[in-house]
């Protein structure tokens, strides 16, 4: 623990004014991170996050130490941990194609709150290097994330086909393009109507782009359909 911090552990006036402080600059940093990248929570809303976490446990900090009332200090805090939650599902989203986007942003809400529970209560140290650490895989890690996944792309692909002929054709490129399947799922309609189709996810070749695949997948006969997911 810092000491020279101790003085300000105290709920004071000096020490309101420095949690406070701290939260809008711990979840500005956040959320500046945030902005930068388009993310739907950016700046300010990460900054009003945890200054009303903050704002929660110091609430509770002064009904016990200055009104003296009889209650659980870790009750409000608890409820803000719940209840960050519809604040981070509306940050989530599943796009037509069903990849699903704004899972970190939601991670980071949450862990912005928390960061404003630890302000609140005095634990400056544990705000402090959460933020950073937050800051180091958002800013670092996902870079290393992105290397390391370039050469082990993963892709699921929904393919409308005539004929089995077709689907052993489609197989057969797959293999001359060094391209491998890791799992498919096919599906027969009874109805004439409706053409067969299988979704395939395949494990991509670095050297071969997806477009250049998936026209490829279109020159062979009997393929209706072809399309990402």
């Amino acid at each position: 623990m810092l000491h020279f911090l101790d003085p300000f552990r105290d709920f004071t006036l000096a020490s309101v004014a420095l949690r406070m402080l701290l939260t809008v600059l711990c979840g500005g940093l956040i959320g500046i991170e945030r902005a930068f990248k388009r993310r739907s929570a950016g700046f300010r809303t990460h900054i009003l996050i945890c200054l009303g976490a903050a704002m929660t446990t110091m609430t509770s900090l002064y009904l016990v130490l200055v009104m003296h009332y009889y209650t659980d200090l870790a009750r409000l805090g608890a409820q803000v941990i719940a209840g960050i939650g519809f604040i981070g599902a509306g940050t989530i989203i599943v796009t037509r194609r069903h990849r699903v986007k704004g899972l970190t942003t939601a991670a980071g809400l949450w862990l912005t709150a928390i960061i404003g529970l630890c302000c609140g209560a005095g634990f400056y140290e544990g705000a402090i290097t959460a933020t950073l650490l937050d800051l180091i895989a958002e800013l670092w890690f996902s870079k290393l994330e992105y290397r390391m996944l370039a050469d082990s792309r993963e892709i699921t692909l929904y393919v409308g086909y005539q004929a089995k002929e077709s689907l052993d054709a489609l197989v057969r490129y797959f293999q001359t393009v060094n391209v491998r399947i890791t799992d498919m799922e096919i599906t027969r309609n009874n109805d004439e109507q409706k053409k067969p189709c299988v979704v395939l996810t395949l494990q991509m070749n670095p050297t071969v782009s997806l477009d250049g695949v998936i026209r490829g997948i279109y020159h062979l006969p009997g393929i209706s359909s072809v399309e990402e997911l």
